[in-house]
């Protein structure tokens, strides 16, 4: 391995032919964690410029120059480099892949809530994605990223990148396996957590437009449009303003089940979150 910082914990002094390959220690460092803010659901945005998560990137590669190990320098210097580059993208975007999927829960079930109400008309540009989604899913979405931050979700996503480099070495990588089964993993994830989110506000809604439908029928005056929408809107408020703290719980057993995955994607966990 090439040591890379001195006992003293500072850089020593750099020649001129070794300047090549410290700028090349500090591209593999800033890779994984670069690639991750790439695919990370709120610092992949487009609310975060892309020069800002440039130079956060290699700001943290600096900071893992200290703990990661790196191959020879021999290695560095030929074509051997190309793998290890891709395998270190590869690491860091299925890590944020892993969080973006699970994260999409949110946004799905904010999406069959507004279909339901009849909110579905009232589209905005979502932060995240860039493209239209209903108002009541950016709410969640922004609300879910609210609650991640609160219970210092960033940290710990950080953290398990950092102690990433102990259990999967630069260049050491070669489970694979584990890529494609944690992708199953956060999606279905995605899909049970969307469904025991949307369920019960899905199911009071539908109560709503039976007693609507049964109004209407025998008041033929009030039609759909002049009665039926105002109440399952209105409905769909109260109830949403009712269930703030359920979502709140709920949001913050999805960010711990998100935290789960990463480490076992990252960590080779099994049993431990």
């Amino acid at each position: 391995m090439l040591p890379i910082i001195n006992e003293l914990g500072q850089l020593p002094g750099l020649n001129l032919q070794d300047l090549t390959v410290f700028f090349i220690l500090i591209l593999i460092a800033s890779l994984r964690v670069g690639a991750f803010l790439i695919a990370a659901p709120f610092f992949g945005s487009r609310m975060v410029p892309l020069q800002i998560r440039i130079v956060f990137s290699f700001c943290l590669g600096f900071w893992i120059l200290d703990v990661a190990s790196f191959p020879d320098r021999s290695i560095l210097m030929s074509a051997k480099l190309i793998p290890i580059i891709f395998q270190e993208i590869i690491i860091g975007v299925s890590a944020g892949m892993v969080v973006t999927i699970a994260f999409a829960s949110v946004s799905l079930a904010g999406e069959k809530i507004a279909a339901t109400s009849g909110l579905a008309f009232a589209s905005q540009v979502d932060p995240v994605g860039g493209g239209q989604s209903p108002v009541i899913s950016s709410i969640l979405t922004l609300f879910m990223i609210v609650i991640f931050f609160s219970i210092n979700g960033h940290l710990v996503v950080f953290g398990l990148l950092y102690d990433s480099f102990d259990i999967i070495p630069i260049g050491q990588f070669e489970e694979y396996s584990r890529l494609p089964k944690m992708g199953l993993a956060s999606a279905e994830l995605m899909l049970k957590t969307s469904a025991m989110l949307m369920l019960p506000i899905v199911s009071i809604m539908l109560l709503i437009n039976v007693s609507v439908g049964f109004i209407t029928k025998s008041a033929p005056q009030l039609n759909l449009f002049s009665f039926g929408f105002p109440m399952t809107i209105l409905g769909a408020i109260f109830i949403l303003y009712f269930s703030v703290d359920a979502l709140a719980f709920g949001f913050q057993d999805l960010a711990k089940a998100i935290l789960k995955l990463l480490g076992n994607l990252l960590m080779g966990e099994t049993d431990g979150g």
